[in-house]
Protein backbone atom coordinates (compact mmCIF):
# COMPACT_ATOMS: atom_id res chain seq x y z
CA UNK A 1 0.00 0.00 0.00
CA UNK A 2 2.60 2.32 1.03
CA UNK A 3 5.13 1.47 -1.89
CA UNK A 4 1.53 2.28 -4.23
CA UNK A 5 0.89 5.59 -2.62
CA UNK A 6 5.02 6.47 -3.12
CA UNK A 7 4.82 5.53 -6.77
CA UNK A 8 1.83 7.41 -7.61
CA UNK A 9 3.64 10.41 -6.16
CA UNK A 10 6.36 9.88 -7.86
CA UNK A 11 4.55 9.41 -10.88
CA UNK A 12 2.35 11.94 -10.50
CA UNK A 13 5.49 15.26 -9.31
CA UNK A 14 7.26 13.79 -12.33
CA UNK A 15 4.25 14.51 -15.08
CA UNK A 16 4.26 17.94 -13.13
CA UNK A 17 7.69 18.58 -13.50
CA UNK A 18 7.58 17.44 -17.18
CA UNK A 19 5.16 20.13 -18.12
CA UNK A 20 7.16 22.61 -16.63
CA UNK A 21 10.44 21.58 -18.27
CA UNK A 22 8.50 21.08 -21.82
CA UNK A 23 6.24 24.43 -21.57
CA UNK A 24 8.03 26.61 -19.69
CA UNK A 25 11.82 25.80 -19.63
CA UNK A 26 11.97 24.58 -22.92
CA UNK A 27 11.70 28.30 -24.46
CA UNK A 28 14.99 29.66 -23.07
CA UNK A 29 16.80 27.19 -25.37
CA UNK A 30 14.52 28.38 -28.30
CA UNK A 31 15.19 32.15 -27.40
CA UNK A 32 16.48 33.87 -30.62
CA UNK A 33 19.21 36.50 -30.09
CA UNK A 34 17.77 39.98 -30.44
CA UNK A 35 18.89 42.37 -33.04
CA UNK A 36 20.44 45.41 -32.61
CA UNK A 37 19.31 48.44 -34.31
CA UNK A 38 17.35 50.73 -31.79
CA UNK A 39 19.66 53.72 -31.22
CA UNK A 40 17.41 55.85 -29.64
CA UNK A 41 19.07 57.96 -26.49
CA UNK A 42 18.93 55.92 -23.15
CA UNK A 43 19.34 56.71 -19.34
CA UNK A 44 20.95 54.50 -17.07
CA UNK A 45 19.89 54.61 -13.63
CA UNK A 46 22.31 53.62 -10.55
CA UNK A 47 21.13 53.63 -6.67
CA UNK A 48 24.08 53.99 -4.54
CA UNK A 49 23.94 54.18 -0.36
CA UNK A 50 27.60 53.53 1.18
CA UNK A 51 28.72 51.74 -2.12
CA UNK A 52 31.80 53.92 -2.73
CA UNK A 53 34.34 51.01 -3.20
CA UNK A 54 31.65 49.43 -5.73
CA UNK A 55 31.32 52.53 -7.55
CA UNK A 56 34.81 53.20 -7.84
CA UNK A 57 35.56 49.19 -9.50
CA UNK A 58 32.52 49.24 -11.80
CA UNK A 59 31.25 52.87 -12.61
CA UNK A 60 33.55 53.61 -15.19
CA UNK A 61 32.88 49.59 -17.29
CA UNK A 62 28.92 51.66 -17.22
CA UNK A 63 30.01 55.32 -18.44
CA UNK A 64 32.44 53.41 -21.13
CA UNK A 65 29.54 51.95 -22.71
CA UNK A 66 29.39 51.58 -26.53
CA UNK A 67 26.33 53.07 -27.21
CA UNK A 68 25.49 56.57 -29.38
CA UNK A 69 24.19 58.66 -26.81
CA UNK A 70 23.11 57.85 -23.37
CA UNK A 71 23.28 59.65 -19.98
CA UNK A 72 23.76 57.99 -16.09
CA UNK A 73 22.23 58.59 -13.78
CA UNK A 74 23.20 57.49 -10.18
CA UNK A 75 21.31 58.59 -7.26
CA UNK A 76 23.06 58.88 -3.58
CA UNK A 77 20.86 58.14 -1.34
CA UNK A 78 22.16 59.45 1.76
CA UNK A 79 25.87 57.11 1.73
CA UNK A 80 28.08 58.21 4.97
CA UNK A 81 30.93 56.85 2.84
CA UNK A 82 33.11 58.38 0.30
CA UNK A 83 30.45 57.94 -2.54
CA UNK A 84 29.33 61.66 -3.13
CA UNK A 85 33.18 62.24 -3.28
CA UNK A 86 34.00 59.37 -5.88
CA UNK A 87 31.42 60.24 -7.69
CA UNK A 88 32.10 63.91 -7.95
CA UNK A 89 35.74 62.58 -9.01
CA UNK A 90 34.19 60.60 -11.69
CA UNK A 91 31.72 63.95 -12.90
CA UNK A 92 35.02 65.66 -13.81
CA UNK A 93 35.76 62.93 -16.49
CA UNK A 94 32.20 61.68 -17.68
CA UNK A 95 30.02 64.27 -18.97
CA UNK A 96 27.82 62.13 -19.72
CA UNK A 97 27.38 61.26 -15.75
CA UNK A 98 24.30 62.67 -13.85
CA UNK A 99 23.84 63.13 -9.86
CA UNK A 100 21.47 63.07 -7.89
CA UNK A 101 21.64 63.05 -3.76
CA UNK A 102 18.79 62.36 -1.38
CA UNK A 103 20.12 64.78 1.89
CA UNK A 104 20.61 63.42 5.47
CA UNK A 105 17.42 64.98 6.66
CA UNK A 106 15.04 63.64 4.11
CA UNK A 107 12.95 60.53 5.66
CA UNK A 108 11.49 58.03 3.28
CA UNK A 109 10.58 54.52 3.49
CA UNK A 110 13.36 51.91 3.47
CA UNK A 111 14.51 50.28 0.70
CA UNK A 112 15.39 52.10 -3.15
CA UNK A 113 12.19 52.91 -3.92
CA UNK A 114 11.95 56.84 -3.16
CA UNK A 115 15.69 56.77 -4.71
CA UNK A 116 14.66 55.07 -7.72
CA UNK A 117 11.92 56.95 -8.23
CA UNK A 118 13.92 60.17 -7.95
CA UNK A 119 16.54 58.82 -10.76
CA UNK A 120 13.38 57.91 -13.15
CA UNK A 121 12.01 61.45 -12.44
CA UNK A 122 15.58 63.14 -13.11
CA UNK A 123 16.20 60.70 -16.33
CA UNK A 124 16.33 63.17 -19.61
CA UNK A 125 15.08 59.58 -22.03
CA UNK A 126 12.24 57.91 -22.31
CA UNK A 127 14.27 54.32 -22.48
CA UNK A 128 15.46 53.20 -19.19
CA UNK A 129 18.28 50.90 -18.11
CA UNK A 130 18.51 50.37 -14.57
CA UNK A 131 21.27 48.06 -12.63
CA UNK A 132 23.04 48.26 -9.61
CA UNK A 133 25.79 50.03 -7.84
CA UNK A 134 27.36 46.49 -6.99
CA UNK A 135 26.79 45.48 -10.94
CA UNK A 136 29.88 45.39 -13.64
CA UNK A 137 28.51 44.71 -17.12
CA UNK A 138 29.74 41.78 -18.72
CA UNK A 139 30.80 43.67 -21.75
CA UNK A 140 30.75 47.34 -23.34
CA UNK A 141 27.76 46.45 -25.27
CA UNK A 142 25.62 45.55 -22.44
CA UNK A 143 23.69 49.27 -23.00
CA UNK A 144 23.29 48.49 -26.82
CA UNK A 145 22.25 44.45 -26.25
CA UNK A 146 19.63 45.50 -23.62
CA UNK A 147 18.13 48.39 -25.39
CA UNK A 148 17.45 46.13 -29.03
CA UNK A 149 14.70 44.86 -27.05
CA UNK A 150 13.00 48.34 -27.51
CA UNK A 151 12.73 47.62 -30.75
CA UNK A 152 9.49 45.57 -29.79
CA UNK A 153 8.90 45.69 -25.99
CA UNK A 154 8.38 48.05 -23.07
CA UNK A 155 9.99 45.85 -20.63
CA UNK A 156 13.31 44.00 -21.34
CA UNK A 157 14.30 41.73 -18.26
CA UNK A 158 17.94 40.55 -18.35
CA UNK A 159 20.04 38.10 -16.14
CA UNK A 160 21.97 39.81 -13.41
CA UNK A 161 24.89 36.64 -12.31
CA UNK A 162 27.20 36.27 -9.79
CA UNK A 163 30.53 36.03 -9.60
CA UNK A 164 32.31 32.92 -9.52
CA UNK A 165 34.29 32.11 -6.55
CA UNK A 166 35.75 28.87 -4.60
CA UNK A 167 32.86 27.54 -1.89
CA UNK A 168 29.72 26.09 -1.38
CA UNK A 169 28.35 29.10 -0.66
CA UNK A 170 29.44 30.40 -4.04
CA UNK A 171 27.68 27.31 -5.21
CA UNK A 172 24.86 27.92 -4.16
CA UNK A 173 24.16 31.21 -4.38
CA UNK A 174 25.00 30.94 -7.82
CA UNK A 175 22.63 27.65 -8.73
CA UNK A 176 19.72 30.15 -6.53
CA UNK A 177 20.20 32.69 -9.19
CA UNK A 178 19.95 30.81 -12.36
CA UNK A 179 16.83 29.09 -10.87
CA UNK A 180 15.29 31.92 -10.19
CA UNK A 181 16.23 33.21 -13.86
CA UNK A 182 15.27 30.12 -15.42
CA UNK A 183 11.43 30.45 -13.98
CA UNK A 184 11.11 34.61 -14.41
CA UNK A 185 12.86 34.04 -17.80
CA UNK A 186 10.47 31.29 -18.98
CA UNK A 187 7.27 32.36 -17.22
CA UNK A 188 7.96 35.88 -18.97
CA UNK A 189 8.69 34.05 -22.80
CA UNK A 190 5.30 31.65 -21.50
CA UNK A 191 3.43 35.47 -21.46
CA UNK A 192 3.05 34.95 -17.73
CA UNK A 193 5.80 38.10 -16.31
CA UNK A 194 6.11 38.35 -12.73
CA UNK A 195 9.22 39.82 -11.77
CA UNK A 196 12.82 40.79 -13.48
CA UNK A 197 16.01 41.54 -11.60
CA UNK A 198 17.09 45.13 -10.58
CA UNK A 199 20.24 44.50 -11.44
CA UNK A 200 19.88 44.21 -14.70
CA UNK A 201 15.90 45.34 -16.10
CA UNK A 202 14.87 48.39 -18.57
CA UNK A 203 11.56 49.55 -19.12
CA UNK A 204 9.79 52.98 -20.69
CA UNK A 205 10.25 56.25 -18.46
CA UNK A 206 6.27 56.86 -19.54
CA UNK A 207 5.39 53.17 -18.33
CA UNK A 208 6.36 54.17 -15.13
CA UNK A 209 4.72 57.15 -14.69
CA UNK A 210 1.40 55.82 -16.17
CA UNK A 211 1.31 53.70 -13.62
CA UNK A 212 1.63 56.28 -11.22
CA UNK A 213 5.46 54.39 -9.96
CA UNK A 214 5.38 51.95 -6.75
CA UNK A 215 2.60 54.02 -5.15
CA UNK A 216 0.82 50.83 -4.46
CA UNK A 217 3.27 49.34 -2.27
CA UNK A 218 5.43 52.14 -1.57
CA UNK A 219 5.65 51.27 1.82
CA UNK A 220 7.38 47.95 1.09
CA UNK A 221 11.03 47.99 1.05
CA UNK A 222 11.65 45.28 -1.86
CA UNK A 223 9.14 45.32 -4.68
CA UNK A 224 10.74 47.61 -7.28
CA UNK A 225 11.59 44.71 -9.44
CA UNK A 226 8.27 42.09 -9.07
CA UNK A 227 5.29 43.90 -7.75
CA UNK A 228 6.01 47.01 -10.52
CA UNK A 229 6.55 44.39 -12.99
CA UNK A 230 3.44 42.26 -12.22
CA UNK A 231 1.65 45.54 -12.46
CA UNK A 232 2.71 46.82 -15.86
CA UNK A 233 3.83 43.80 -18.09
CA UNK A 234 1.47 41.63 -20.16
CA UNK A 235 1.84 39.21 -22.95
CA UNK A 236 2.95 41.61 -25.43
CA UNK A 237 4.99 43.86 -24.15
CA UNK A 238 8.08 42.11 -22.44
CA UNK A 239 10.85 41.12 -24.19
CA UNK A 240 13.80 38.37 -22.74
CA UNK A 241 17.69 38.89 -22.94
CA UNK A 242 20.14 36.58 -22.05
CA UNK A 243 23.35 36.21 -24.30
CA UNK A 244 26.44 36.98 -22.53
CA UNK A 245 27.16 40.31 -23.39
CA UNK A 246 24.34 41.51 -21.92
CA UNK A 247 24.66 40.14 -18.21
CA UNK A 248 25.97 41.97 -15.36
CA UNK A 249 27.60 40.25 -12.73
CA UNK A 250 28.03 41.07 -9.09
CA UNK A 251 30.05 40.85 -6.34
CA UNK A 252 29.35 37.41 -4.82
CA UNK A 253 27.50 37.47 -0.65
CA UNK A 254 30.37 36.23 1.63
CA UNK A 255 28.86 35.00 4.90
CA UNK A 256 25.50 32.83 5.24
CA UNK A 257 24.10 34.84 7.22
CA UNK A 258 23.89 37.75 4.72
CA UNK A 259 22.51 35.84 2.16
CA UNK A 260 20.00 34.14 4.53
CA UNK A 261 18.89 37.68 5.26
CA UNK A 262 18.60 38.92 1.83
CA UNK A 263 16.27 35.83 0.56
CA UNK A 264 14.29 35.80 3.79
CA UNK A 265 13.77 39.69 3.20
CA UNK A 266 13.13 39.04 -0.67
CA UNK A 267 10.44 36.14 0.22
CA UNK A 268 8.24 38.96 2.48
CA UNK A 269 6.77 40.42 -0.95
CA UNK A 270 6.08 36.78 -2.20
CA UNK A 271 1.99 36.86 -0.46
CA UNK A 272 1.40 39.69 -2.29
CA UNK A 273 1.64 38.42 -5.31
CA UNK A 274 -1.57 37.68 -7.54
CA UNK A 275 -2.98 34.40 -6.96
CA UNK A 276 -2.12 33.13 -10.29
CA UNK A 277 1.52 33.99 -9.83
CA UNK A 278 1.41 32.39 -6.45
CA UNK A 279 -0.07 28.39 -7.46
CA UNK A 280 2.73 29.05 -10.70
CA UNK A 281 5.52 29.46 -8.63
CA UNK A 282 4.57 27.08 -5.59
CA UNK A 283 3.42 24.10 -8.03
CA UNK A 284 6.76 23.58 -9.41
CA UNK A 285 9.21 23.86 -6.39
CA UNK A 286 6.41 21.26 -4.24
CA UNK A 287 6.47 18.65 -7.01
CA UNK A 288 10.46 18.68 -6.55
CA UNK A 289 9.85 18.09 -3.12
CA UNK A 290 7.28 15.33 -3.26
CA UNK A 291 9.60 13.82 -6.31
CA UNK A 292 12.45 13.37 -4.69
CA UNK A 293 10.84 12.52 -1.40
CA UNK A 294 9.22 9.58 -2.57
CA UNK A 295 11.73 8.34 -4.62
CA UNK A 296 14.65 8.61 -1.78
CA UNK A 297 11.66 6.90 0.19
CA UNK A 298 11.65 3.87 -2.66
CA UNK A 299 15.32 3.57 -2.79
CA UNK A 300 15.70 3.58 0.82
CA UNK A 301 12.01 0.26 0.76
CA UNK A 302 14.27 -1.66 -1.76
CA UNK A 303 11.43 -1.57 -4.49
CA UNK A 304 12.32 -3.30 -7.22
CA UNK A 305 15.38 -1.04 -8.55
CA UNK A 306 14.11 -0.97 -12.36
CA UNK A 307 10.82 0.80 -11.40
CA UNK A 308 12.73 3.15 -9.29
CA UNK A 309 15.68 3.92 -11.52
CA UNK A 310 13.36 4.39 -14.71
CA UNK A 311 11.42 7.17 -13.17
CA UNK A 312 14.87 8.98 -11.71
CA UNK A 313 15.97 8.58 -15.39
CA UNK A 314 13.02 9.84 -17.28
CA UNK A 315 13.28 12.90 -14.92
CA UNK A 316 17.47 13.07 -14.65
CA UNK A 317 17.49 12.94 -18.56
CA UNK A 318 14.73 15.60 -19.44
CA UNK A 319 16.39 17.91 -16.72
CA UNK A 320 19.87 17.62 -18.52
CA UNK A 321 18.53 18.02 -22.02
CA UNK A 322 16.62 21.15 -20.78
CA UNK A 323 19.26 22.70 -18.61
CA UNK A 324 22.34 22.70 -20.48
CA UNK A 325 21.77 25.57 -22.91
CA UNK A 326 20.38 27.90 -20.33
CA UNK A 327 22.71 26.59 -17.63
CA UNK A 328 25.50 27.43 -20.44
CA UNK A 329 23.98 30.80 -21.26
CA UNK A 330 23.74 32.47 -17.90
CA UNK A 331 27.56 31.30 -16.50
CA UNK A 332 26.37 28.20 -14.07
CA UNK A 333 27.59 25.68 -16.74
CA UNK A 334 30.12 24.79 -14.10
CA UNK A 335 27.41 23.41 -11.99
CA UNK A 336 25.59 21.31 -14.65
CA UNK A 337 27.05 18.31 -14.21
CA UNK A 338 25.63 17.66 -10.44
CA UNK A 339 23.06 20.05 -11.03
CA UNK A 340 20.46 17.45 -9.29
CA UNK A 341 22.10 17.87 -5.82
CA UNK A 342 22.00 21.30 -6.04
CA UNK A 343 18.52 21.26 -6.70
CA UNK A 344 17.55 18.99 -3.79
CA UNK A 345 20.03 21.53 -1.42
CA UNK A 346 18.42 24.50 -2.59
CA UNK A 347 14.63 22.83 -1.82
CA UNK A 348 16.16 21.97 1.72
CA UNK A 349 17.47 25.98 2.13
CA UNK A 350 14.33 27.57 0.32
CA UNK A 351 11.86 25.49 2.93
CA UNK A 352 14.24 26.80 5.70
CA UNK A 353 14.20 30.61 4.74
CA UNK A 354 10.04 30.59 4.68
CA UNK A 355 10.38 28.48 8.22
CA UNK A 356 12.50 30.93 9.37
CA UNK A 357 10.11 33.81 8.20
CA UNK A 358 7.20 32.16 9.68
CA UNK A 359 8.70 32.47 13.10
CA UNK A 360 10.18 36.02 12.38
CA UNK A 361 9.93 37.68 9.55
CA UNK A 362 12.82 40.01 8.41
CA UNK A 363 11.77 44.04 9.81
CA UNK A 364 14.63 46.43 8.22
CA UNK A 365 16.33 46.43 4.98
CA UNK A 366 19.83 45.63 5.71
CA UNK A 367 21.57 44.08 8.64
Amino acid sequence: MLINLLLAIAVISLNVLLFYYLYFFLKLNKKPISKSGFHKPISIIICAKNEADNLKKFLPKVLEQDYPEFEVVVVNDQSTDGTAAILKNFEKSYPKLVIVTIDKHIKHWPGKKFALTLGIKTANHEYLLLTDADCLPNSSNWAKQMSSNFNNSEIVLGFGGYKKRKGLLNKIIRFDTFNVAKQYLSYALAGVTYMGVGRNIAYKKSLFFENKGFAKHLHIPSGDDDLFIQEVANKDNVSVEIVTDAHTTSTVIERWKDWSYQKRRHITTAPLYKTKFKILLAVYPYAQFFFWTAIIILFVLKVPIAITTTILGLKLLTSYLINYKPMKQLNTIDLYWIHPIYEVMYLLVQGFFVLLNVVNKPKKWSR
